[in-house]
Parts: C-alpha cells; structure tokens; sequence
C-alpha cells in the first residue's frame, strides 16, 4: 500500500516539475510517457544533461517536440526515431548499439594495445641489440680491471 503511494506521490511531483503547466499533456498517460522519454534524450546544448533537467532554450523546444509525438499516438521508439533521423545519435542518452558505436568504444582500446604492442617489439629489440660480444666484453673486463687498480 504505501508502495502505491509513494509511487503517486512520486507522479505528481514530477508531474508538478514540469517547467509550464500550459505545455503539459492532458492525458496524464501520455504525459508520464513524454516525462520518461525527456529523461532519454540529450539536451545539444548542455550535452550531459537531459532535456528533462535542462532549462536551455533547446531542451524546452525537443520538450514540446516529444509531448507532440506522444500526443500523435507515437510509440516511443517512434519518438526516438524521429529524433535521431533529425539531430542523429547523439541526442540519445544511451545510443543503440551499432558496428559504428561499437567502433568508437574499441578504437581507442584498439590503440593502447597496438602502442604496447609496438612499446614491447621495441623493447625485444633493443635488448637483442645490447648484448656484448665475447671480445667486448674481455675488453670491457680489461678496462675495468685497470680503473680498479
């Protein structure tokens, strides 16, 4: 029981959150659902923000654009889709996985392991070439027994 009402209480806070009460959906379905998909999608302007916690000019336009989608009937992955055809992947706080995300996250991996790759063959290398031939190194004990004496 008071799972419900803290979860009540919950909506009607954010539901009181919002910035103006004239840009809220009737439905109040439907205005939860905008309030959710708000909390998905990146403010351009502030970047980590979401357009939910944003008070840019920007947020509060792909605000209104959300709730008209939401009161179109769009799905919310209807809504996303919108979104990202016309601003792309980056207005999603949590981008679809795809081989060009993929790429963007291992690159930078995929560099580190070929720099200690080449660190190491480097590495290899030099001590392959630092190692004293016999006459060298009768030489260098000859040398350092006439610095001791």
């Amino acid at each position: 029981m008071t799972g419900r009402l803290l979860l009540l209480l919950a909506a009607i806070f954010s539901l009181a959150a919002a910035s103006d009460p004239a840009e809220r959906l009737p439905d109040p379905a439907q205005e939860a659902r905008a309030r959710a998909l708000f909390s998905q999608v990146r403010c351009m302007v502030c970047q980590n923000e979401s357009i939910d916690d944003s008070d840019a000019e920007l947020a509060s336009d792909l605000r209104k654009v959300v709730r008209e989608q939401v009161a179109a009937g769009q799905s919310d992955t209807q809504v996303k889709a919108f979104l990202t055809a016309r601003y792309g992947e980056f207005v999603l706080l949590k981008p679809r996985f795809s081989a060009g995300n993929a790429a963007l996250w291992l690159v930078p991996f995929l560099a580190v392991l070929a720099g200690l790759g080449m660190l190491a063959a480097r590495w290899r290398r030099r001590e392959s070439t630092q190692a004293l031939t016999g006459d060298e190194e009768t030489r260098l004990a000859a040398l350092l027994d006439d610095k001791a004496t």
